[in-house]
């Protein structure tokens, strides 16, 4: 019996959670935006039977057609709100990300979904990109043996154009800059890779060329775990002329890795003292090239949190996760404004602390 699956925001990253649910043969039974013609869109490119109910109120949509699933790709400052109504209809989520942008919002999902059993995943989709499942499992084994430090690099190009096709893009109100917005998924795979708990940010922002928005194009994170390791974010959507990389590198006493690509779906390095396997057959088994820097991970994210709802468990990306990379990111913005480095963990922090920061 497939469950019944609706979708809220039918924006520029919807056409890969609508794939996703057609792939795991979710029953579509409602679109949802204020924009009608973007249903109308999705529908046409999807062949979605004519019918399809199409909503401009998510509450309306929620008590009429009851999904057991619902996606929610909206513009990031409405995430939290948005779901926390969807929890208390009872719909199980997949929240793109950021899960939302104050902690306090995350910290309400957390647990209004614990205390009705309501299955919550953040759309940290890159985690299951093929590079970085091999990656998770070396270690999971203690390849690496003592961790001693990662990086995060995101270099990409975002124009004007970009900010002008959806206007929430680049304010602290509904968005937040490059770090929040683009450079998530990286920073989510660095924490998780890392050891997850972190003690203390030290960060740098600034807005150098995008003076179009209200947030960062440049931020600059320190990060220590408490595992003793350490972290260094650099993310930026400034590169000239279009997207250069997304990379990650994983640093320990007995191995070395380096995940590349536009979006960390190559494995460029592979080394381990213990020999286990050929670095060149790896690189060539873990090797994808995605259309665009989504990759190809909506897909097994959806199958995991269907299983996660039928098997009653907690999906592989939890609320938890989003809320984890929620706070790293807010911790850079948070010791960049005060011009000093900050103890983890946070308990209370928004992007709407921030607003102004950058006003010349």
């Amino acid at each position: 019996m497939s469950l019944k699956y609706a979708i809220i925001g039918c924006g520029r990253i919807s056409p890969n959670h609508v794939a996703a649910a057609l792939e795991n043969k979710l029953k579509i039974v409602a679109l949802c935006d204020v924009e009608e013609s973007k249903m109308d869109s999705t529908i046409e490119k999807f062949n979605l039977p004519t019918d399809t109910k199409k909503y401009v109120d998510y509450k309306e949509m929620l008590q009429a057609e009851k999904p057991e699933l619902v996606g929610i790709c909206t513009e990031s400052g409405k995430h939290g709100q948005i779901a926390l109504d969807c929890i208390d209809a009872g719909a199980n989520l997949i929240i793109e990300k950021p899960i939302a942008l104050s902690l306090e919002e995350a910290d309400m999902i957390i647990e209004k979904a614990t205390k009705k059993n309501i299955k919550v995943s953040a759309c940290h989709q890159n985690r299951f990109n093929k590079s970085v499942q091999k990656i998770r499992e070396a270690v999971e084994q203690n390849r690496f043996g003592r961790l001693m430090h990662g990086t995060a690099h995101i270099r990409w190009n975002r124009g004007e154009d970009y900010y002008k096709q959806a206007p929430w893009r680049g304010t602290w109100e509904q968005d937040g800059g490059a770090l929040m917005n683009q450079c998530i998924h990286n920073i989510d795979l660095l924490r998780w890779m890392m050891g997850d708990e972190i003690t203390e940010v030290v960060g740098m922002t600034d807005n150098l060329i995008h003076g179009f928005i209200d947030a960062e194009d440049l931020g600059m994170g320190l990060v220590k775990f408490a595992n003793g390791s350490y972290g260094i974010i650099e993310g930026t959507t400034n590169i000239y002329p279009q997207n250069l990389e997304e990379t990650l590198y994983i640093f320990g006493e007995k191995g070395t890795v380096k995940a590349g690509g536009k979006s960390v779906n190559l494995i460029e390095e592979w080394q381990f003292a213990d020999n286990l396997d050929d670095p060149k057959e790896i690189k060539e088994k873990y090797h994808e090239n995605p259309p665009t820097v989504y990759g190809f991970g909506h897909n097994p994210l959806y199958a995991d949190v269907i299983d996660a709802i039928k098997n009653d468990r907690q999906p592989y990306v939890t609320a938890i996760d989003g809320r984890n990379a929620l706070e790293l990111v807010l911790a850079i913005y948070k010791s960049a404004a005060e011009g000093k480095s900050v103890k983890l963990p946070l308990d209370h922090c928004s992007t709407l602390d921030f607003k102004g920061r950058f006003d010349k």
